[in-house]
């Protein structure tokens, strides 16, 4: 049977968090969430907290950690701003993980000790105008030039694009065989023909940074090919997997983030002579949310388990983003109505909790991509 209870070093290292989230986060997250900010001493606090490499082995300058370690960092991050939690879980859950599953150790050696620990930040770029949820559909390509490659196509929604010095893009090297002729490249910035466009201006998560990407015959040496030649795509359903668990760990921080908001308010806000929390109707509505934001944690937590077992599955990663992703949305909701008239301000964090959880309902593969995966898993042979 799986245990569920969280080893020592990961509760200890869970304190360190909550407190850093506590202190460096909660104060100016409002403040972030209207400029669309993230301050730079802010990632190297996280970097020296180990907090940007966490599963990378030791041997790299990262954290050595596991995937419940990384499950647990990003709850408690997003407990407080959900920004500051996507840029921590993109970098570790798709550039870094990127890495992990398919990188040759030179490449390793020469990129994982920086990004570890944040003199260099990573992003991923596999999304498109044309092909978001059908990726395999992506119109980017990689040309051979001599050894190297040229790159050229537009990728759109990269989290961390403004701010990373290494990249990680998919671009199709073998048009004619689908899925199968997608590869995967390092661009480092700064690179010819390669351009960071402009900011997003999002609805939520505004905290994180999310951007275009233009390749213009962008050409990369032949040690920028990540993983073999024709699996970029199965590399980046491997590195999804990975990724989707971070966003359920995600989910459940916002969601756990508007159940504590709502109690503290419940318990202090009068009507008919007493607390609020006191009423029938909203002391249920906080036990169902309660109820949502344990399942969806169990949930977030066993599919991370799996992961650190060396197990791929699939079926777990999708069921708990999936789970978690959605409460996440209905708690928040939930919290903004106790609030009354209060949680339509920006006086109160729950309406920024709620629209930073909408964007887990869509990022790494919305519901409804979800769905198909979980049915696939389900009724495949």
């Amino acid at each position: 049977m799986m245990s569920f209870d969280l080893p020592e070093d990961v509760i200890a290292l869970r304190d360190v968090v909550r407190d850093f989230a506590a202190n460096e986060i909660r104060p100016y997250a409002r403040e972030w969430d209207r400029e669309q900010f993230l301050p730079d001493e802010l990632v190297a606090k996280a970097g020296e907290l180990g907090l940007l490499g966490i599963m990378v082995p030791p041997e790299y300058n990262g954290a050595g950690l596991s995937y419940l370690a990384n499950s647990v960092i990003v709850e408690e991050i997003a407990r407080q701003d959900g920004g500051v939690a996507l840029f921590v879980a993109a970098h570790n859950g798709l550039c870094i993980s990127h890495f992990l599953v398919a990188a040759n150790d030179e490449q390793k050696k020469k990129y994982l000790p920086k990004l570890a620990t944040g003199e260099h930040i990573g992003a991923w770029g596999l999304t498109e105008p044309g092909c978001g949820s059908d990726a395999a559909a992506m119109k980017t390509r990689a040309v051979k030039d001599g050894d190297g490659w040229r790159i050229t196509g537009h990728k759109i929604f990269i989290t961390n694009g403004c701010r990373a010095q290494v990249y990680i893009v998919v671009a199709m090297t073998d048009p004619e065989k689908g899925p199968n002729g997608a590869s995967a490249f390092i661009v480092e910035r700064g690179a010819e023909g390669f351009t960071v466009g402009a900011k997003e201006d999002k609805m939520g998560i505004r905290s994180s940074d999310t951007c275009p990407l233009d390749f213009d015959n962008c050409y990369v040496g032949p040690e920028a090919l990540v993983g073999e030649l024709g699996h970029g795509y199965k590399d980046a359903l491997a590195v999804l997997e990975r990724g989707r668990v971070g966003i359920g760990a995600m989910s459940v921080g916002l969601a756990r983030g508007s159940l504590e908001e709502a109690i503290a308010y419940a318990n202090e806000r009068e009507a008919f002579g007493r607390p609020i929390a006191k009423l029938q109707a909203i002391s249920f509505m906080l036990a169902d949310m309660a109820t949502e934001v344990e399942a969806a944690r169990l949930l977030v937590r066993d599919a991370a388990l799996s992961l650190d077992s060396g197990k791929s599955d699939r079926l777990k990663a999708s069921v708990a983003k999936l789970y978690a992703s959605e409460i996440a949305t209905q708690v928040a909701l939930r919290a903004i109505q106790i609030h009354g008239g209060y949680g339509y301000t920006k006086d109160f964090p729950v309406e920024r909790y709620m629209r930073d959880a909408k964007l887990c309902e869509i990022g790494e593969g919305s519901s409804q991509i979800q769905r198909i995966v979980i049915a696939r898993e389900l009724l495949k042979d």
